[in-house]
């Protein structure tokens, strides 16, 4: 038979990896290496040509969307529609198992499936019910803590053995949620995979049926499968099976959701004689693109092993600049992107990357500035953020007691036990006195509302006022600050211990960075909280494009996996930022950063800039950082800076030799020790800059390397 259509546009290796006998298969893909190709001329192959009936393929992919995608390529291909071939995501493909097997995994027919927000309720009731004190057992972290557990294939008798009593508690309120859940007929997320994965393996009879169907198991993205998936995959495929895996280990960065890269290094263990296709041309980006992430890629240790090559052009070499702080890092970005909508390319071809969500607020603001239309990729502008909204409120009600949005808004945020009944007595009294919910809750506690909804009203009221007072005469970003720490949201939304909670909390620092940066219109004439939170409320409004308008991208690496553009703009690259300061210490967290800044390079197509700030503004305070040390990895013959400067302090490699000893601040030298109030005892290693903004490096014995302005270091010689 002709079989050019499935062979015929392919290269050699994904030949080898599609016409691959029957045995277990580990495609390793690089980026922009087709493994989407791969997967679907695979399943073509072996229903063309090898005979195969869809009945017996089961495809994995991790979106709706890829799956709907394989069905369409496959359909496309072979001319013949694949509707008995089982193809989605574990999840999808999970309930599809329990709809047909309820009894058996001890479901009633018509069991519901609870999302995020119908889990976090549930929880959050059955902890009123408990009678427990919401802000110790938060809700969220419970419904974390739950989850995490399952998706590693923990019930709570597995869990019952802990000694820390707090422990104990979490480990109870699983084990009185799950009893819930169980008694109405209520399956979570990460229940559809455990309970499916327990029902083939408490029953040997169905398990064994499935073996014999899906002798064909395929999963995309296999470096992003979690504990209880890598065992569902397992535990179907069997000693003898022969799962076809297609991945990336140096694109593995979701390790904070569950992901474990290690499971590329099991596969070969748990299915001995596997094929292993290595898939490195690409068709993405240049050749000096190419070269720059294979050379960063090259430092991390616990790697299988690949290089992307191209046949395509060398193309520009990658760009870095070095911006004096992050206004001028963001202005520069958006001067390269007019620039190139000018030469006819459309905006949405350019995308600014950044690590952390709280970056996007300089890049949002120079944009509504310009008059470029911009759209936030999966994720909300910086001022419509829930976190960020939760701390104007606190701000308004501090300009406006009155305020029955903001008052509503925050009343009960972070929980302090002001709940439903005690809102509506509220709204009730406030509607017949036509006056605020503010007065109203004055007037019902001096008319003897009672209990714990009393003393919480009261203390919500105390703090704002006393807030108002200790703040009215501080600098704008003093209050803010002092708002969001006194308000408990710093600590209420630093208690989620992954990714998001983390994001959030650096939004609410950046929130504080706003308001140190904030210049006032004077012919307004308003205090300047006023006319801050007036900035905020414009800054929310309508400029963000639609998705079919022509707009530059604004994502956070994270959500940049698997898209592509011509430009693109790495940003923030300082140590501290990226890699983010958390991973610093941590061999596994560097590794995984250092994979996400390759995952950033790899999204260009064919050009690259990186940039940094010699100073950026986080958290209300000016720091000084260097360079990310990504940078110094890639190799220079491949780099060039956009536009050297005699004033730039250091240069983009590396750490450049000190000063001679003439030039440093009085009483300090190159290796002289030095004491710090916090720091303790270091060397100096470097000295730049003059004047007010003059900076030391100094590396302490306890907490490493710093660099201090020396105004404010107070540094003791030694």
């Amino acid at each position: 038979m002709d079989v050019t259509p499935i062979l015929g546009n392919l290269n050699d290796a994904q030949r080898e990896a599609v016409t691959a006998p029957s045995m277990p298969v580990l495609v390793l893909a690089g980026a922009g290496s087709g493994k989407t190709r791969v997967l679907t001329h695979r399943i073509a192959w072996l229903v063309g040509v090898e005979d195969v009936s869809y009945h017996s393929i089961l495809a994995v992919t991790f979106t709706n969307k890829a799956a709907a995608e394989m069905r369409g390529r496959i359909e496309s291909l072979l001319e013949t529609p694949a509707s008995s071939m089982w193809v989605g995501t574990f999840h999808g493909l999970a309930h599809r198992l329990l709809r047909r097997h309820w009894q058996e995994a001890g479901l009633p027919q018509s069991f519901q499936i609870l999302d995020a927000d119908d889990q976090l309720r549930v929880i959050r009731r059955l902890i009123r019910e408990m009678e427990l004190d919401e802000s110790r057992w938060v809700p969220k972290d419970v419904r974390g803590f739950i989850n995490r557990n399952k998706d590693d294939g923990l019930r709570p008798a597995d869990l019952e053995g802990e000694d820390d009593p707090t422990q104990r508690q979490y480990v109870h309120l699983y084990d009185v949620y799950q009893r819930h859940c169980d008694a109405n007929g209520l399956v979570d997320f990460a229940e559809l995979l455990l309970r499916a994965y327990e029902l083939w393996r408490d029953n040997e009879d169905l398990l064994n049926h499935y073996r014999q169907r899906f002798r064909y198991v395929l999963v995309d993205e296999f470096q992003d499968t979690n504990v209880i998936q890598y065992r569902w995959l397992r535990l179907l495929a069997g000693r003898g099976g022969q799962p076809f895996v297609v991945g990336d280990d140096d694109q593995s960065i979701y390790r904070w959701r569950g992901a474990r890269i290690e499971h590329l290094h099991h596969y070969q263990k748990d299915f001995p004689d596997t094929k292993l296709v290595r898939l490195e041309q690409n068709y993405r980006s240049t050749a000096s693109i190419l070269g720059a992430a294979n050379a960063l890629i090259a430092n991390n240790t616990s790697r299988l092993g690949k290089n992307l090559w191209t046949d395509g052009e060398d193309g520009e070499a990658i760009r870095i600049y070095a911006g004096f702080n992050e206004r001028d890092e963001a202005q520069f970005v958006i001067g390269k992107i007019r620039d190139w909508s000018e030469q006819g390319n459309a905006r949405q071809e350019a995308a600014i990357l950044y690590r952390s969500n709280a970056q996007s607020r300089v890049f949002e603001e120079a944009l509504i500035n310009a008059a470029i239309p911009y759209r936030v990729y999966g994720g909300l502008r910086f001022f419509e953020r829930a976190e960020i909204k939760d701390a104007l409120a606190y701000l308004r009600l501090l300009v406006n007691r009155d305020d029955d949005n903001s008052f509503e808004r925050v009343v009960n945020q972070p929980t302090r036990g002001i709940g439903a009944r005690t809102m509506e007595l509220l709204r009730e009294y406030a509607q017949a006195n036509t006056t605020s919910l503010w007065k109203s809750a004055g007037a019902l506690i001096e008319n003897g509302i009672r209990g714990r909804a009393g003393k919480s009203l009261f203390e919500f009221m105390r703090m704002i006022e006393e807030m108002d007072h200790q703040t009215r005469d501080l600098e704008l970003f003093e209050r803010v600050d002092i708002v969001i720490n006194r308000s408990g949201l710093v600590a209420h939304y630093g208690k989620d211990p992954g990714e998001k909670g983390q994001a959030r909390v650096e939004n609410l620092e950046e929130l504080v960075s706003a308001a140190r940066g904030f210049m006032p219109d004077e012919q307004l004439e308003l205090p300047p909280l006023d006319a801050f939170l007036a900035h905020a409320a414009l800054e929310s409004g309508d400029d963000q494009g639609d998705p079919w308008d022509d707009c530059v991208q604004l994502m956070t690496l994270h959500s940049a996996k698997g898209l592509e553009f011509p430009l693109v703009f790495l940003t923030g690259m300082e140590d501290g930022l990226f890699p983010h300061r958390l991973s610093t210490g941590d061999s596994k967290a560097l590794e995984e950063e250092r994979r996400l800044c390759y995952v950033g390079i790899t999204r260009a197509m064919s050009q690259l800039y990186l940039t940094y700030a010699e100073q950026r503004r986080l958290h209300g305070m000016d720091s000084y950082g260097m360079p990310s040390r990504f940078i110094s990895e890639l190799p220079q013959e491949l780099v060039e800076e956009v536009r050297p400067r005699v004033q730039v302090s250091r240069p983009v490699y590396r750490p450049r030799r000190g000063l001679p000893e003439a030039e440093s601040p009085a009483g300090m030298r190159l290796g002289q020790r030095v004491r710090h109030g916090k720091f303790g005892d270091g060397v100096v290693l470097n000295y730049e800059g003059e004047g007010a903004h003059a900076r030391l490096q100094v590396n302490f014995e306890q907490a490493g390397t710093k660099w201090l302005v020396m105004a404010y270091a107070n540094l003791e010689v030694l």
